[in-house]
């Protein structure tokens, strides 16, 4: 019997509110909409996804002892992760709240997130962390985590694929000491201007590249809404042009279900080409959907796998 490969996450998982604004949205004025709240974080998010792939699946957050605590349990239980997370019951679980517009696009977003800059540098530091990771194949964090967290937990993973997320352009420079640590960094445009000094009109892709490359990076992928998704590793670059999902319900997530199927596919042993392409799947399948993480039934998966064209080199 072939064993599944095992990874750990590191990161955020808490209380994701999505508040959609019914018609026209109008600034500093009441708009009409809808509020919704489930349980998301970018760490938490892709390794739902990761799982749905077949991967074992491990996630160390860290939570408050409210009720929305009691929310985020019951969520990575029903995902069928392994919750190796630490709870201070002294302290309110994290939450982002996103505002968006009547096509599914974020108008702004909002984040009470002090507990992870607090915990998450002497949670790293514990042995059942450092037990956690010597027992994975393959370690997914995100930039939820503080510098001083990832510094220790690159340091632990030693040679193992190390996958991360960016989260904001104003979180994605956490990683910059450590860049050079990972395997692949999933990030957007903006995330990615962040760390590559500039993206402005007259940039080509390869000068990203090059940006992201002389920062340390040694493979990315960087999403731009509809627009060709780039990724670079060691082989070279290339892109694949993303279909029009047949429905726009809510784009929040996409990003996250983009990361997580293409870490479960380079975990099976694909390479990036093909890993991304199950990702662009995965992020379609999110667009569609009114869940954060959407549905990955194997028919449904293959269905949206067939409309994404192989990658094309990048000249």
């Amino acid at each position: 019997m072939v064993k599944s490969p095992r990874i750990l996450a590191v990161g955020g998982a808490h209380i994701d509110r999505r508040g959609q604004v019914s018609g026209v949205y109008v600034p500093a004025a009441s708009n009409p909409g809808t509020m919704r709240e489930d349980v998301g974080g970018g760490v938490f998010n892709a390794l739902r996804s990761v799982a749905r792939r077949g991967v074992s699946a491990s996630l160390i957050s860290v939570r408050g002892g409210d009720a929305a605590a009691e929310t985020v349990s019951s969520a990575i239980e029903r995902a069928g992760i392994a919750d190796l997370s630490a709870v201070f019951l002294d302290r309110t679980t994290p939450s982002y709240t996103a505002l968006i517009d009547r096509d599914g696009e974020l108008i702004v977003g909002f984040a009470d997130m002090a507990l992870y800059d607090l915990a998450f540098p002497r949670q790293i530091r514990r042995s059942k962390v450092r037990e956690a990771v010597a027992a994975a194949d393959a370690v997914l964090c995100d930039a939820n985590l503080p510098t001083a967290a990832l510094l220790p937990l690159m340091a632990q993973a030693g040679g193992k694929s190390i996958f991360a997320i960016a989260i904001s352009p104003a979180k994605v420079v956490r990683m910059v000491p450590v860049l050079g640590h990972l395997s692949l960094l999933f990030m957007n445009m903006r995330e990615a201007a962040a760390l590559a000094g500039s993206a402005g009109p007259g940039m080509t892709a390869r000068d990203l590249v090059a940006g992201l490359r002389h920062a340390g990076l040694r493979g990315g992928v960087v999403t731009a809404g509809g627009a060709p998704v780039l990724g670079f590793d060691d082989a070279g670059i290339f892109a694949i042009d993303p279909p029009a999902p047949r429905r726009v319900a809510d784009v929040t997530g996409a990003g996250d279900a983009l990361a997580g199927a293409t870490v479960a596919a380079l975990m099976r042993g694909q390479p990036l080409r093909v890993a991304l392409r199950e990702g662009v799947a995965a992020a379609i399948l999110a667009i569609e959907s009114a869940e954060a993480v959407p549905d990955f039934t194997p028919a449904r998966f293959a269905e949206a796998l067939a409309l994404v064209p192989e990658a094309r080199e990048v000249a």
